[in-house]
């Protein structure tokens, strides 16, 4: 089984460079969350729409190793994929890439630990079935 992997592009904006003329870090993880919810787009596009109330998700935690700065100039793409499936929970990992000469060179990566949520009852509920079968090829 390999995981579905889900490749977004990055419009880097002036407000995402730091005086330092790179893009600042905490930029990277809202660059990661935009490519989760290109994710969750894709995972759903098939199906019915993901009712965010009783199906939703919450971010219980976070890792980000920065290896590379990103200039404004830069063409950035981000890779997602689901690296573990638990019985509520699931883990996103992301590879921060930027093309230099016509290669990619990852810049960071991360992992988010992600849970299932209802809004409606407050309570963390098992990852749907329909997701778990997305989330993988096979």
């Amino acid at each position: 089984m390999a995981p579905l992997k889900q490749k977004t592009q990055i419009q880097i904006r002036f407000s995402d460079v730091d005086k330092m003329g790179h893009v600042n870090n905490a930029t990277y993880v809202t660059y990661f969350e935009l490519a989760r919810l290109n994710y969750f787009d894709s995972l759903a596009k098939d199906t019915e729409r993901i009712d965010w109330v009783n199906e939703g998700v919450i971010l219980a935690k976070i890792v980000m190793d920065y290896l590379q700065p990103v200039l404004m100039v830069d063409t950035v793409f981000v890779s997602t994929w689901v690296s573990r499936i638990g019985s509520k929970s699931f883990d996103m990992t992301c590879s921060i890439v930027k093309v230099v000469n016509g290669v990619e060179v990852e810049v960071a990566k991360g992992l988010a630990v992600i849970v299932c949520f209802n809004y409606t009852t407050n309570q963390s509920i098992p990852v749907p079935e329909r997701w778990k079968e997305k989330m993988v090829w096979y």
